[in-house]
């Protein structure tokens, strides 16, 4: 199993953007987004669209996605965290073998700044970021329109 990191200057395929999409989107349980909002978030990371970047992780094994995260920069800093990790998955037959561990620990060695997470209240996986460092610091209240 090995991670492979991509960013700005290791450029994503349209074909490699829309395999990782379809990964997060298939194994991302209850708590997903649609598979346009996470085809953004991967795009915005690769820099394709007007942006800062970011980062996106993937374990494989043989060409096999096992688990996936996409992190976009905000370019803030002190007042919001520099990094937002947007969507994390893991294949449903791969959960419990610790690949969710490895990708956030490679995560949080590689970006430099805060890294913030929105995660819905009862998304069981809480308890793995919370083992990582991270804290719960505030309530996202939205307008949504």
């Amino acid at each position: 199993m090995t991670i492979t990191t991509f960013d700005a200057f290791s450029r994503l395929s349209i074909n490699e953007i829309s395999r990782i999409s379809k990964f997060l989107y298939n194994h991302s349980g209850a708590f997903k987004d649609s598979k346009s909002a996470i085809r953004k978030s991967i795009m915005y990371a690769a820099k394709e669209v007007p942006g800062l970047g970011g980062y996106v992780f993937i374990m494989e094994n043989n060409d096999e996605i096992l688990g996936a995260i996409v992190v976009n920069r905000t370019g803030m800093n002190e007042y919001l965290a520099e990094n937002i990790l947007v969507y994390m998955a893991v294949k449903d037959t791969y959960r419990g073998e610790g690949i969710a561990k490895k990708l956030l620990s490679h995560t949080i060695k590689y970006c430099t700044g805060d890294i913030a997470i929105h995660i819905n209240k009862d998304n069981p996986v809480i308890e793995l970021f919370e083992k990582q460092g991270f804290k719960s610091r505030n309530i996202e209240m939205r307008l949504e329109r």
